[in-house]
């Protein structure tokens, strides 16, 4: 490691000493707070977890009002706490959370804040009802003690075999796995062996003596901004993710001619001239586009589109999938929420 990153390991380390023996204030409130994060610098697929842990609460019979997610709205114009409403976007609260907004947003209340100790009783202030609010990526946000810790490590980039930055992605030392009350091992391939589980699990008992599990991605249907129209198989690809080659494997998998692929830096703001090209070169190929859904919400967003651009623009959302024990997750999930 750098000697760079060697600081950065020794600041870290530090940092989480202090809020271990509270030296540094940690608060705890009466709303079940659950965490999820990871120790890398992005790509793990909080997003769609989190819309895991939500779809599993309002199946679970939690009403509006009584959830709420939380995240810092990375990427947005806007600062301080906000609650989405409708006439928020990706600009004011973060693509992310939008995205969030425009799938759930009659079962739960979104909102933004980079102080999550003052955004938590903003948000049980605006709704007393609130029992359970779900933190996007507040792993290393030590100043609110979790009822329920997730930690998420990518298969393609496992914590373990990681270096703190800037060596590597890691946010903070492998040691810091430890203070997670479950972890889970995303993205994995669908036909994951057995014995590959119990390999990485062996590797995290090195850091850690909690519960893993392994989930993989998967891919709706795909859809259409415009109902009206079928995708043909000639696409544009657009993306502006951390890790576009998995999606574009996918694609590529289920048939589709990739003519061009348009691949932008995560959380990405798209601008006209790159809107117009990307039409211009859809035009002439006669080709519709495609793109993950956190871009789709950042594009549909943009005033400058094109009636033309949204009867060829698709996209295709994602879904978490637990390869095994789905059912033991579920559990610890519902303790965290009962517990005192």
């Amino acid at each position: 490691m750098s000697p760079f990153s060697v600081l950065y390991k020794w600041v870290m380390q530090l940092r989480n000493h202090l809020y271990d023996i509270e030296h540094k204030a940690v608060f705890r409130f009466e709303a079940k707070v659950i965490s999820v994060g990871n120790l890398s610098m992005g790509g793990t697929g909080k997003t769609p977890f989190v819309e895991y842990i939500l779809r599993f609460l309002i199946e679970k019979g939690y009403s509006k009002n009584k959830v709420a997610t939380l995240s810092r709205g990375y990427g947005r114009k806007s600062k301080g706490f906000r609650i989405a409403n409708e006439k928020d976007s990706p600009i004011t609260i973060g693509d992310e959370p939008f995205q969030i907004f425009q799938k759930f947003k009659d079962n739960i209340v979104v909102s933004v804040g980079e102080d999550r100790v003052l955004a938590i009783p903003s948000i049980i202030y605006e709704y007393p009802e609130n029992e359970i609010i779900v933190l996007d990526d507040a792993y290393q946000h030590r100043s609110v003690k979790p009822n329920l810790s997730v930690l998420l490590t990518d298969f393609n980039s496992l914590f373990y075999k990681d270096y703190v930055m800037p060596s590597g992605t890691l946010r903070e030392s492998r040691k810091g796995a430890k203070r997670a009350d479950v972890i889970v091992v995303t993205k994995c391939p669908i036909n994951l062996s057995g014995s590959e589980m119990v390999k990485i699990s062996e590797n995290i008992k090195q850091y850690s003596d909690k519960k893993v599990f392994f989930t993989s991605v998967k891919y709706e249907n795909i859809v259409a901004t415009q109902e009206s129209r079928k995708a043909v198989k000639k696409i544009i690809l657009v993306t502006g993710i951390a890790q576009a080659q998995k999606f574009k494997d996918y694609l590529i998998e289920e048939g589709f001619d990739i003519l061009k692929h348009f691949d932008f830096a995560d959380h990405h703001n798209f601008n006209l001239k790159e809107i117009e090209e990307i039409e211009r070169v859809a035009n002439e190929q006669q080709a519709d586009i495609i793109t993950t859904e956190k871009d789709w919400v950042r594009l549909i967003s943009m005033p400058e589109l094109t009636q033309s651009f949204q009867n060829r623009l698709f996209y295709i959302p994602i879904m978490v999938q637990f390869l095994e024990d789905e059912k033991s997750f579920h559990q610890i999930l519902e303790e965290s929420i009962i517990r005192a």
